[in-house]
């Protein structure tokens, strides 16, 4: 395999289509001022009515945003042909970022080792941080087949997983190649499948994305059963059903941060991955579209755990929704260049899952104070029909595509769990404001979450148990 030492080395994309910019340039500062006077002389002159047209336009965007789930739900169910593998496989590689993840290592060199590709064709690096001493001896007294080997990132600005990436991708010259995380445990057979997809998907296609399954940790004293079943559930909608309707549609999304698989010339052609970018992936997705590039989706999935707690869950949604924003705002510099469809695709993703972060707890609490309200008043609780047209259409949407994604990957979605979801939807409102506030605060400060490994004697390879 060419090991791309003769390449110059990958380190983002330009400043215009960078995070570490920060701010609104001059396009943006005009459009916010303008749409912010328009809504103040609004205000000043029509209250009511601009109250009204506040509102209705929220309901609006809610609704096409339920109905694009319901939509979703059927576009997905397309099958997907699965095409002959290709005669001669191109060269892979395979990229983990590790920090702080000694404890990990073994068992991620266990999983990845059990890739099912020609050795002489893979080439892998456990790409670790120079001040990480533990996780550094740990990967390197694992016993590693010969394609896979530790590299030491030099030291540099910023300390991120992004970053880390581009060095990798700075050795390799040609083929495909993929990205895992510390805790994940890919379908042995990801890789034949990527490669086969790529050799028949056109000369467009640059990402695959497989889809990620969440199951219960192996030490039930890890398990958080409302977290863990609400995340999995949520895992379940976006890669089961969301993404591969996108990617029937021909649209971009944003990709998940693991089991992406890229070919090599592409990436390293649009300047690889953003290292300010807290949610690469999701910036990726998008790059790659307004490049010229589409992206697909794959049927062989990738294993991980939940984050756990509330003091891990938090930090990562945070992180996710604070990336989101960055993203949103970077390719809101040129909006016209993603054309109309990545446009479409930029606000049904990012942007209805950031303002729906940011009411979700308030239009919780306003419809039991409005409720608890009328009733203790001897009345029955009214609504205008639009709001509850609006609140019954979007919750059955996210159920339905929580229910259909959870069976599709083998798990359950009971009753109890979509009683559950209005309170974990609401959760995402604390990680918003967190999120907000780290966005002006400390824009580029990476919360990673900590990663416990599994039982190895309990490893659930077919993946069917219920999260």
């Amino acid at each position: 395999m060419h090991d791309g030492s003769d390449q110059p080395p990958v380190i983002g994309p330009s400043m215009a289509l960078s995070a570490r910019r920060r701010g609104l340039d001059a396009g943006q500062g005009i459009a916010a001022a303008a749409c912010l006077g328009i809504l103040a002389l609004s205000l000043l002159t029509a209250p009511r009515l601009a109250a009204l047209g506040l509102m209705h336009g929220f309901w609006l965007l809610f609704l096409i945003a339920a109905l694009w789930r319901v939509a979703a739900v059927a576009i997905s169910r397309l099958p997907a042909a699965l095409p002959a593998p290709p005669p001669d496989l191109p060269p892979y590689a395979v990229i983990a970022a590790l920090r702080h993840e000694a404890a990990m290592a073994p068992q991620l060199v266990d999983r990845l080792s059990r890739l099912d590709y020609p050795a002489d064709r893979l080439r892998g690096f456990l790409v670790i941080e120079a001040d990480d001493g533990d996780t550094i001896a740990a990967a390197r007294a694992c016993p590693r087949p010969d394609w896979l080997s530790v590299l030491v990132a030099p030291p540099g600005d910023p300390m991120t997983k992004p970053r880390a990436l581009n060095v990798a991708l700075s050795r390799i010259g040609e083929g495909l190649v993929t990205v895992y995380d510390a805790e994940d445990e890919p379908d042995p057979g990801q890789l034949r499948e990527a490669a086969a997809r790529f050799a028949s998907g056109g000369a467009r296609l640059a990402c695959l994305q497989a889809p990620l399954r969440i199951r219960p940790p192996a030490d039930p004293a890890r398990r958080r059963p409302f977290l863990d079943r609400q995340f999995a559930a949520e895992y379940a909608a976006l890669f089961e059903v969301i993404l591969p309707a996108m990617a029937r549609l021909g649209l971009p999304f944003p990709l998940g941060g693991t089991s992406n698989h890229f070919r090599v010339d592409v990436l390293r052609q649009i300047g690889g991955w953003d290292p300010w970018n807290v949610t690469e992936d999701a910036d990726l997705g998008f790059r790659l579209w307004r490049c010229g590039w589409r992206l697909g989706v794959m049927s062989a999935p990738t294993w991980e755990t939940p984050p756990g707690g509330l003091d891990a869950w938090l930090p990562q949604r945070a992180r996710w929704l604070k990336g989101f924003m960055q993203t949103w705002l970077v390719h809101m510099r040129r909006p016209l260049a993603l054309g109309w469809r990545g446009l479409l695709s930029l606000h049904l993703t990012l942007g209805v899952a950031l303002v729906s972060a940011a009411v979700h707890a308030f239009a919780l609490m306003l419809v039991v104070a409005l409720s608890l309200g009328a009733l203790s008043a001897g009345l029955w609780p009214a609504a205008p029909p639009m709001a509850l047209l609006v609140l019954v259409v979007g919750a059955a949407s996210s159920w339905l595509a929580a229910r259909v994604g959870s069976r599709r990957a083998g798990m359950t979605y009971s009753l109890s769990d979509m009683l559950a979801a209005p309170l974990y939807w609401s959760m995402l409102s604390l990680a918003f404001a967190h999120a907000l506030w780290r966005l002006i605060r400390q824009p580029f400060a990476w919360d990673k979450t900590p990663h416990t490994p599994d039982d190895p004697g309990d490893h659930h390879r077919t993946g069917r148990q219920a999260a």
